[in-house]
């Protein structure tokens, strides 16, 4: 399903891309390897010069290694474009303190504690916002429909987002062990 068409005429102005992509090593180990890009089409005006239309104006990779438990055991940045040429990139080797943590069990939380605001670059730690949620599309296989049941824990995913709402139709039918009555 589509949006709406727009009510009025419209022109670009700018454009964000983010894209993730997820690797098995041989090593038994995983890669996802995430970029984002922000293009304008127009030349923009920046502190160190004008950036031409169609340049991007951020280009920022993040390669996180992951063992099979979802834990981050190796971290690697690059930033090909940033809007303060030589500033922005004196931030990315603190994007190893992320190695330790789970993408799965407070990553989020734990990502803001160590790199948010001026401790980190906002693009940046945007993108790694995005790699819980690309881990289990990713891995569904493995944590998806077919977990065991029987688990005195619920999974993970019950209760973290509106169709798996613990009062939840789907959670009624496919999980009622952990199905809690709304009240």
């Amino acid at each position: 399903m589509a949006l709406p068409p727009p009510s009025s005429a419209r022109h670009p102005v700018h454009r964000r891309t983010v894209q993730v992509e997820t690797f098995r090593r041989d090593d038994g180990l995983y890669d996802l390897e995430a970029r984002l890009t922000d293009v304008k089409t127009a030349p923009l005006d920046l502190l160190y010069g004008t950036r031409p239309a169609g340049e991007p104006i951020h280009d920022m990779l993040l390669r996180v290694t992951i063992d099979e438990a979802f834990t981050i055991v190796a971290v690697q940045t690059a930033m090909p474009s940033v809007a303060l040429p030589g500033t922005c990139e004196a931030v990315s080797p603190r994007y190893a303190e992320l190695v330790g943590l789970n993408l799965l069990r407070g990553f989020r939380k734990a990502l803001q504690a160590r790199l948010g605001r001026t401790a980190g670059c906002s693009h940046m730690s945007e993108l790694a916002t995005v790699l819980p949620t690309a881990t289990l599309q990713s891995f569904g296989y493995l944590i998806g429909p077919t977990m065991p049941t029987d688990s005195s824990t619920p999974p993970f995913f019950i209760g973290q987002c509106h169709a798996y709402a613990r009062g939840g139709e789907v959670v009624r039918r496919h999980y009622p062990q952990w199905f809690v009555q709304a009240d």
